[in-house]
């Protein structure tokens, strides 16, 4: 087993990568990864925490393997990797709950699109960010070319693409790439709490806005705008929006759980 899931009572899945050796992915680790996310969808869970057991959070592809195959097989072989790992990804971004990654570690390539895919990312302070693909000839995958520019810029992006520098957590931050630095001793319980807090929340909410985010660099203001106040009247009728405003008249803390988000 290279990927374990559990999910609590509260709708929150926990999705551990628990490969060894820097979590590298390999095609069956993708494949457990693509399950992963089909298990998230299937059990419509609230929230999702993406973790890596070890001293790293995953180190990108397995290039042991890669470097086994005969030419001829190699690329049929990445091929079937990228679609199982992008298969997941796309999943994972579909759902209405948000993703929350904790990273430590070593983290490069596909683990760097890992973290980009996020809604949540926190980083331990001895993390270190890498895109490592052009450094052995090969290319993005993982959605890193897609995210790292949202996230960082199109400018720092290119340049971290093809310099592949090492990011410590603390510039991480600054750049944008991950939204907490904690002590390494904390990671795991501050992720925890803060996908915990987000699997008690109005998951519906959560959906329209991970979307609305989502499409703003590709929608014109008008388009936005029209988006935006169509989802927000709907939301105001939902059961969601009836029991936030409702426990906030009345002083109380909503209960979200209980509600399907229409």
């Amino acid at each position: 087993m290279r990927v374990s899931v559990g999910i609590d009572g509260d709708g929150l899945a926990r999705v551990e990568m628990c490969r060894g050796s820097g979590n590298a992915i390999d095609l069956a680790m993708a494949r457990e990864l693509l399950e992963a996310a089909r298990e998230c969808e299937k059990a419509r869970v609230r929230a999702v925490l993406l973790t890596g057991r070890g001293r790293s959070f995953c180190v990108g592809g397995d290039l042991k393997e890669f470097a086994a195959l005969p030419g001829e097989r190699l690329a049929g072989h990445l091929t079937d990797v990228t679609d199982a790992l992008h298969g997941a990804l796309r999943i994972l971004a579909g759902l209405e709950a948000p993703l929350v990654v904790a990273a430590q570690g070593a983290v490069a390539g596909a683990g760097l699109g890992l973290v980009g895919a996020a809604d949540v990312s926190l980083a331990a302070a001895d993390a270190g960010f890498t895109a490592a693909y052009t450094a052995i000839g090969y290319t993005p995958d993982a959605g890193v070319s897609w995210s790292l520019p949202r996230l960082v810029g199109p400018r720092r992006a290119v340049d971290l693409l093809l310099t592949n520098r090492r990011v410590p957590a603390e510039e991480a931050l600054a750049m944008g790439l991950v939204s907490r630095v904690v002590v390494p001793e904390r990671l795991h319980e501050e992720a925890v709490r803060a996908a915990g807090a987000l699997a008690r929340g109005a998951t519906g909410a959560y959906g329209v806005t991970r979307r609305l985010v989502g499409r703003a660099l590709s929608a014109g203001l008008d388009e936005h705008l029209e988006a935006e106040a169509r989802r927000l009247a709907a939301a105001a009728v939902s059961t969601e929006g009836r029991e936030g405003v409702a426990a906030f008249l009345a002083g109380r803390r909503p209960d979200f759980v209980g509600t399907d988000g229409t």
